[in-house]
């Protein structure tokens, strides 16, 4: 199958920022979708990436070991599959954005390199072990301030139903019209303020408001 020019599989270059899961939270934009939640180790920026609710199962259940099902999931038969063949994954990396939509790369030993959605990549990830990193580029676009102290949960497996949402930062635009009235000054004071509260998915939005500005 041929492989567009967004999607190579050339392996990545450039500086790579080790990221670990901090959690998943819902999103009823779009409806039904999850907010996967990564953070750098180095300055706990944030990278927030809306997912669909199967893959948010998926990767909820890996983190809750004690929840696992009786029988194998498509990413645990993946995994199992890969360690079944001798396949070793080394590490992921959420390498590009382009229209909103994020992409990843799985990289294995002997330097064999796959293209996955960055949820499908995660969720192996965590199942097998291996670090989680991201572009330097990646993060400049995306990536949100943390804060220290903020340690959001990770919920319960959400329960698999079909969703629309794909691998994609949050919405930029907000059907709230308050965003694009407010001052920088008083945008800045509601992201601290949804940071605070970890919600993500706002704080992404008021980030991309700001950038638009300039």
């Amino acid at each position: 199958m041929p492989h567009s020019k967004s999607t190579s599989t050339k392996a990545v270059s450039g500086v790579l920022i080790t990221l670990t899961v901090k959690g998943l939270t819902y999103s009823e934009r779009p409806t039904g979708a999850y907010a996967l939640l990564l953070e750098s180790e180095v300055d706990k920026r944030r990278l927030p990436i809306v997912i669909g609710a199967f893959e948010a199962q998926a990767i909820a259940i890996a983190l809750d070991k004690m929840s696992a099902p009786p029988r194998p999931m498509t990413h645990d038969l993946f995994a199992q599959s890969l360690i079944a063949h001798g396949a070793n994954l080394e590490r992921v990396v959420v390498h590009a954005l382009i229209d909103g939509v994020f992409y990843a790369q799985l990289h294995f030993e002997g330097g064999k390199v796959l293209d996955a959605r960055p949820s499908d990549a995660v969720a192996l990830a965590v199942r097998l072990d291996c670090p989680i990193f991201a572009t330097d580029e990646v993060m400049v676009q995306a990536g949100i301030e943390g804060e220290q102290g903020a340690h959001p949960k990770t919920p319960k497996a959400p329960r698999s139903k079909s969703s629309a949402a794909g691998d994609a930062i949050p919405p930029a635009k907000s059907d709230d019209p308050a965003l694009a009235r407010a001052s920088r000054d008083e945008l800045e004071a509601m992201q601290e303020h949804a940071l605070s509260n970890e919600d993500y998915e706002m704080a992404a939005r008021i980030r991309d408001e700001l950038n638009q500005r300039g």
